[in-house]
């Protein structure tokens, strides 16, 4: 693994010069220097040419590319280094037209290394053992958010359709938790199911901070505590600590990174691109190298094309 720290592009194809390099530099973030055979964890594991394993036990040959992001694709370590650095480095995102550019790929080749990243992006800090966030008296900021298009921009027909069911149901809700100083989550929940999902991602003994809405009346019976800012009078904070404005500047970055840098999101998608913000987020304060890092120990997440573009 390199031990210097990078800072810019220029950086990293120089840490990076080499197919190989990239290998070892995997091969130690994952095994360092135990190999596990990702067939078989208890497996004895021979050493082959040309940077292959067996497993033992099931007699498979496999190498550090196996059931990971990168397996299966015919797209270099190198490649794939350069495009985790760029979409980790950049705040709000970059789009596969870009990205496919940057790389000297296609747009759809892009595409497909971006889901497949964004697939290995949800990390969560909770210490908690049910891995929900909050708890022991942290104060948590809750709010929600809709993503999708405006009623004036729809087609006639579309305009028809949604209008007689409320503007809204053209849009996807997404969920927002922020522990105050610390970890943020963002879920992408079904419009119906909002005080069901605080429950299943906020830790009871927590602090609640809400607007009024009515889908929050009864968190009070739930939690340590619950308290609201009014923000039909115009209530945006009360005692210097009662607000939500943290989570709904998430928002606003939220809304920039789908307005300004992808401009549509279909539903199926979303919760790749929420967990995307999140990463960064809650990655704020580590070095370039050290996010990249991160990303590159949670890549046991593979992703096929079939599986994305399935319904």
């Amino acid at each position: 693994m390199i031990n210097t720290e990078f800072k810019s592009v220029i950086e990293l194809i120089k840490a990076f010069p080499t197919e190989q390099v990239c290998i070892d530099h995997l091969e130690q973030l994952r095994w360092n220097g135990n190999v596990v055979s990702p067939f078989d964890e208890t497996s004895k594991v021979y050493n082959c040419k040309g940077n292959k394993y067996r497993c033992k036990n099931t007699g498979k040959y496999f190498n550090v590319r196996t059931q990971t992001l990168f397996d299966n694709t015919k797209v270099p370590l190198q490649t794939w280094f350069l495009a985790i650095y760029l979409v980790t480095a950049h705040k709000k995102g970059i789009s596969s037209l870009q990205l496919g550019r940057d790389l000297n790929v296609t747009q759809k080749t892009a595409w497909f290394m971006l889901q497949r990243i964004r697939n290995c992006f949800g990390i969560t800090d909770s210490n908690n053992e049910d891995g929900k966030i909050g708890g022991g008296g942290q104060i948590v900021e809750v709010d929600e958010t809709y993503v999708g298009g405006k009623m004036k921009n729809m087609t006639h027909k579309k305009r028809k359709e949604v209008g007689a069911r409320g503007a809204n149901d053209n849009k996807h809700m997404i969920m927002g938790y922020l522990v105050r100083g610390g970890e943020l989550r963002l879920t992408h929940v079904a419009k119906t199911g909002i005080f069901p999902s605080v429950l299943d991602n906020v830790a009871t003994d927590s602090v609640l901070l809400t607007d009024l809405s009515g889908s929050y009346r009864t968190a009070k019976n739930h939690f340590l505590s619950h308290e609201t800012v009014d923000h039909s009078r115009k209530e945006y904070v009360r005692d210097a600590v009662i607000h939500t404005n943290s989570i709904e500047g998430i928002f606003s970055m939220f809304d920039r990174m789908i307005i300004g840098t992808y401009h549509y999101v279909s539903g199926k998608h979303i919760q790749k691109y929420a967990n995307e913000l999140s990463f960064r987020f809650n990655t704020r304060h580590n070095t370039e190298c050290n996010r990249f890092n991160m990303l590159l120990l949670n890549c046991s997440n593979r992703l096929t094309y079939n599986t994305l573009i399935g319904k």
